[in-house]
């Protein structure tokens, strides 16, 4: 006796279209959550070269300077005379502060120098001024 079988004549597909939707959504995530993950300091200028420079810990505070002389502290547009106060007051009586200058090469040394001045008199207050290494083929 002999039964029909059809489960041999139908072939066997695997279907990846869900597969591939999954894949492309992990990998979606990845670049979008790998956006977050860089940190900005600072306005985007022209940093000097430095033979001497050096890799300095990580600054609780960065006073940029741009080519047009704005002045940020921490990415927030400041008057030089305002330095002082606002630093004072986000820093605790007895902690040390890590003020980062970042400046453009372009930048007005007076604007440079009277952020200098503002920095320097704060107590307790450790002065940085952000530079790059030169190109290997200088």
């Amino acid at each position: 006796m002999h039964l029909p079988n059809d489960d041999l004549d139908e072939e066997v597909s695997v279907n990846i279209l869900p597969m591939i939707d999954v894949i492309f959504a992990i990998l979606s995530y990845f670049i979008i959550s790998s956006l977050f993950l860089t940190q900005s300091d600072g306005l985007s200028v022209n940093l000097p070269s430095a033979q001497t420079s050096r890799q300095q810990p990580d600054a609780n505070f960065t006073v940029s300077v741009d080519a047009q002389g704005q002045v940020t502290l921490n990415q927030s547009v400041i008057q030089i005379s305002e330095i002082q106060s606002t630093i004072r007051q986000q820093v605790e009586p007895g902690q040390s502060a890590v003020v980062t200058i970042r400046a453009d090469e372009q930048a007005a040394h007076g604007e440079v120098v009277g952020v200098m001045d503002e920095v320097r008199q704060i107590e307790g207050a450790k002065l940085a001024i952000a530079t790059q290494q030169p190109a290997a083929d200088q």
